[in-house]
């Protein structure tokens, strides 16, 4: 986007950026128009109908969570395969249509959304939208590891419309609006808990839309929770392997992952999943701060700190280093605390994380005008 298009300013209060085109002359509405839109939805790709467009989007970031508001005319949005780095990697998106309507296409997926429906779409597979009309909708931009569903659950939800009849949809329908015009406004302690709210209520509303599922015999589920809890115990074991899994409680390797299939995963990334849950929960413990990251990781089973950062990274939005230091940071007792908790010996206690941590966070505004 041309220099003169874009001019952000530096704030210390929020993280906003705003595209509008109500400035920019009208030639070159059509370029400014699709640049916005490929910045915001990381590689997107415009087409506007008669080369006539106006809009307008406003972005929030929130620690691992982005709210977009956006509204204009007509427009066909197509963002192609993503790759690895790409920016949404590893993201859902959320829309929520509040005026005018959309198609939304999606694997082999094609479905109208009407005003007041809420469609879930995955970041790193094709995906196209298409507004025939005037339209406003809001977008929220999360890790997929926040939302707490498999991948086979997350594929049978996507490109699928959820009405504002659904049992949680009236409660979710008002909150993305509201968030991108109230969040730039409030303390960053206040937005990041609402924000953690909403995609857990995000969590809720998907999961009412599954059909309901035959589980395993009693004796299968009884034997996976067994090796669940052998796993348990030695996740920081660098000999734990499939087969050595599979040969101590005495099946094959094949049936070892035909259980996991039931869990809608694999068996090597329940066992990262765990490892990640297991670091993540010491990383917030003050006892451990004095631990190096790469000897946390090698701990728990990574050979690799560059691939334990990676891997937490995408599962939270964050690096380790990052989470650590925002989990000490707000578990930090005040003085009349720390002294109590001095003369009895023990230590603050550390808060169970949320559904994601909330993060204090400072950056820029920017102002889109031509």
């Amino acid at each position: 986007m041309a220099p003169d298009a874009i001019t952000p300013g530096e704030s210390k209060k929020s993280i906003t950026v705003h595209y509008t085109t109500d400035a920019v002359p009208e030639h070159r509405r059509a370029a400014y128009w699709s640049d916005a839109l490929a910045r915001t939805f990381a590689g997107a790709e415009a087409s506007v109908p008669g080369g006539r467009c106006r809009g307008r989007i406003r972005t929030s970031r929130l620690g691992p969570v982005q709210v977009v508001t956006v509204e204009g005319g007509p427009v066909w949005i197509r963002r192609p395969a993503q790759p690895v780095e790409s920016l949404h990697d590893g993201c859902l998106m959320v829309m929520s249509l509040f005026e005018g309507s959309a198609v939304v296409s999606q694997g082999h997926r094609e479905t109208h959304v009407q005003p007041g429906e809420t469609v879930f779409y995955d970041a790193t597979r094709p995906l196209r939208i298409g507004f025939t009309g005037t339209f406003r909708a809001a977008c929220l931009i999360f890790p997929r590891g926040l939302i707490g569903l498999t991948e086979t659950q997350l594929r049978r939800v996507l490109a699928t419309p959820i009405s504002r009849c659904a049992p949680s949809a009236s409660l979710l329908s008002p909150l993305p609006a509201r968030l991108g015009d109230t969040v730039p406004k409030l303390p960053p302690g206040t937005s990041e808990v609402l924000v953690r709210h909403v995609v857990g209520l995000l969590s809720v509303l998907a999961e009412e839309r599954l059909p309901g599922e035959a589980g395993l015999p009693q004796d299968a589920q009884d034997l996976l929770s067994r090796i669940k809890a052998y796993i348990d115990q030695r996740l920081g074991d660098p000999d734990l392997t499939l087969s050595s899994i599979a040969r101590t409680h005495h099946i094959s390797t094949r049936y070892l992952h035909k259980l996991f299939e039931y869990e809608d995963t694999t068996a090597s990334r329940w066992i990262q999943r765990r490892r990640l849950e297991r670091c993540r929960r010491e990383l917030a413990r003050r006892g451990s701060a004095a631990m190096t990251i790469s000897a946390m990781a090698r701990q728990f089973g990574f050979s690799s700190a560059a691939h334990f950062s990676r891997a937490f990274r995408r599962m939270y939005g964050m690096s380790p280093a990052e989470w650590r230091e925002k989990a000490l940071r707000d578990t930090e007792p005040t003085s009349s605390e720390g002294a109590a908790a001095h003369r009895a010996g023990a230590e603050p206690r550390v808060p169970r994380p949320g559904l994601f941590p909330a993060r204090r966070t400072s950056g820029t505004s920017g102002t889109a005008a031509a």
